[in-house]
């Protein structure tokens, strides 16, 4: 194994907080739940049908603990900690993938967060949405479930899909003489895949970013991902699912105040506001992909709208974090951006 894998052997361990603008503790923060694909990272056939040679990166799982191993990596989700000028906090999470019971004992755990106050939902397949049921390990605790609901953000086409796969869930209001179940409470809210439709989710605004995911076979070419754009004090744009940006909605936006993420006036160094984080997609180290954009695409887009700085996220397992973060360190020299991979359990403080 090269030096940085030896350095993980030795337990030496990542990086987890990091400050944007000079802002430390007790402010907002972004922890990075998960950053891989929807298999998630180690690819568990790489463990049961090992190749010749094996994979480095999945065997790593084998030998070092996650939370010292940037590589292990579970389905994308983001928490965001919102610290408001009174000092109360809410906790606003992006998608609750097949990982999310994984990721709350570890990094609920490892950075002390008590609850989730609301939930913003990309798109409704079971990367993003698997884990809904978990969300009732971070409610107050009722034998009768007498509990405020938790509001959930999403579009109608999400909503359609997930009242067919969790029913149980859609349900608050029991039948005289049912019996009482034990799940989640929720309370759902339904956006617009529309930049003028703006929602909050527990204080803080968000507006929605619709790019599409182009998988003929799964949805279709008329399939919308919402990406999210966030933060007023600094300005954070999550993009975690998308393939192209639809071209309707690009055209739409320049016409008004936000636009789509390839020409947005809010999200333009040109308009001189500046991106101060971009969180975006990249799936494979080479080649391209139906769903998803990949490292190529990636960087493109990248210089195109040229945050102040970026967070790739959803990679499998062709992304070895040491080598092709020192890749992208020579890259961010060259072009002036500032771009590294992310990794599960990273929190960075940002005063929004």
């Amino acid at each position: 194994m090269g030096s940085q894998h030896e350095e993980l052997e030795n337990g030496t361990p990542p990086e987890r907080s990091v400050a944007i603008n000079g802002v430390g503790a007790g402010r907002s923060s972004l922890i990075f739940l998960g950053t891989g694909c929807s298999t998630a990272v180690p690819n568990a056939r790489c463990l049961i049908r090992p190749t010749d040679p094996p994979c480095s990166v999945c065997f790593q799982s084998l030998s070092v603990p996650p939370e010292r191993n940037p590589n292990y990596r579970c389905n994308t989700s983001l928490l965001i900690d919102y610290c408001q000028d009174d000092g109360i906090h809410n906790y606003i999470l992006i998608d609750v993938g097949k990982t999310f019971r994984e990721q709350v004992l570890r990094w609920f755990t490892y950075h002390k967060i008590p609850q989730v106050d609301s939930v913003g939902i990309k798109c409704c397949e079971f990367y993003a949405t698997l884990g809904l049921d978990d969300i009732r390990v971070v409610q107050p605790f009722s034998h009768t479930n007498d509990i405020d609901p938790t509001p959930v953000y999403l579009t109608q086409y999400a909503m359609d899909s997930l009242a067919q796969k969790f029913p149980y869930l859609m349900t608050r209001k029991l039948k005289e003489g049912a019996e009482v179940r034990r799940v989640a409470q929720l309370d759902w809210n339904i956006i617009e895949n529309d930049p003028n439709a703006k929602f909050v989710a527990s204080d803080l605004e968000f507006t929605p970013l619709p790019v599409i995911v182009l998988n003929p076979v799964m949805h279709g070419e008329d399939y919308v991902c919402l990406g999210f754009l966030f933060g007023q004090k600094s300005r954070v744009a999550y993009i975690s699912d998308v393939s192209r940006f639809l071209p309707s909605t690009e055209k739409r936006m320049l016409l008004i105040v936000l636009t789509t993420i390839l020409s947005c006036a809010v999200i333009s160094k040109s308009e001189g506001r500046q991106l101060d984080l971009l969180i975006l997609d990249t799936l494979y180290r080479k080649n391209s992909h139906n769903v998803h954009l990949c490292l190529p695409q990636t960087l493109d887009a990248l210089k195109r709208i040229c945050p102040k700085q970026a967070l790739l996220i959803g990679m499998t397992h062709e992304f070895d974090h040491h080598q092709d973060n020192m890749f992208l360190t020579e890259w961010s020299k060259r072009e002036g951006i500032q771009v590294q991979l992310a990794h599960d359990g990273l929190r960075m403080f940002i005063d929004l």
